[in-house]
């Protein structure tokens, strides 16, 4: 199987000569079709910058970022617009919908900025705000919404275009752990039903549980990956082999098997 993301040797520098900050330093790795990879780091480690390129909101230094066998790093003009549009769904931290727009129009948003008929999703939408719990709320406005609410119309409207890969900045972050659990339960299992691809930021170890494989990146490099033993291994067990790497990895020692 081909993998349907390939970033290769990509570094990132923040400044010139002596005031340069590496925030990617030559990191290398694939997404298959269908995982859930998270990546794991602490503040300024380069996650947040490495979703940033693969979203193309910023340019890489050096390297090459592959999307189903086309360089991201050379798309212009219509090219870019589709790939942004249509081939990544992002979910934001603070959910980023728009307040004087229903939940039904903040979902079908991408369609009508990408000129595709409304009618042609409409089956989509309906299976999608059921599936996220959100049917009762598509005709709120996001001022009348939960937080956990907000992010599950805000997942729906990055799914509704069927994209390739789904990719998570903290996802959870702004949600509190009732609502943070809901809607990792709802990616896991567009994960598993429907064979949704998701790269996933987090710094919660729990949130991070969820997910098939981790990366642990430090200083802008890979420093350790860990992946779950399906079906032999649990959640709760995965997360406690989370918890010990995070733990070696803070006192040097990345030789962890």
């Amino acid at each position: 199987m081909e993998a349907i993301l390939k970033v290769e040797k990509l570094s990132k520098c923040y400044g010139k000569l002596l005031g340069k900050t590496q925030a990617l330093n030559e990191l290398s790795f694939q997404v298959m079709p269908g995982e859930f990879l998270g990546i794991m780091g602490s503040s300024g480690s380069g996650k947040s910058t490495l979703l940033n390129c693969i979203a193309t909101v910023i340019a890489p230094s050096s390297g090459k970022i592959m999307m189903a066998g086309k360089e991201v790093t050379a798309l212009k003009g219509k090219e870019l617009s589709n790939y942004r549009g249509q081939e990544i769904g992002y979910l934001f931290q603070n959910f980023e919908l728009l307040d004087n727009l229903t939940g039904r129009e903040n979902i079908m948003l991408p369609l009508s900025l990408h000129g595709i008929s409304s009618k042609e999703s409409a089956e989509k939408l309906l299976q999608l705000a059921n599936y996220l719990d959100v049917a009762d709320v598509l005709e709120k406005f996001p001022a009348q919404m939960s937080g956990g609410e907000k992010q599950r119309v805000a997942a729906a409207r990055a799914l509704i275009l069927n994209p390739g890969i789904i990719l998570a900045d903290e996802p959870t972050g702004a949600l509190d752990s009732y609502n943070a659990k809901i809607l990792m339960e709802k990616l896991t299992g567009m994960n598993q039903r429907e064979k949704a691809t998701i790269l996933m930021v987090t710094h919660d170890s729990g949130v991070a549980s969820y997910c098939s494989r981790i990366l642990f990146i430090q200083d802008g490099a890979i420093f350790h990956e860990v992946r779950r033993d399906y079906p032999a291994e649990t959640q709760p067990q995965f997360y406690q082999r989370i918890i010990k790497v995070i733990a070696r990895l803070g006192g040097g020692d990345v030789n962890v098997f």
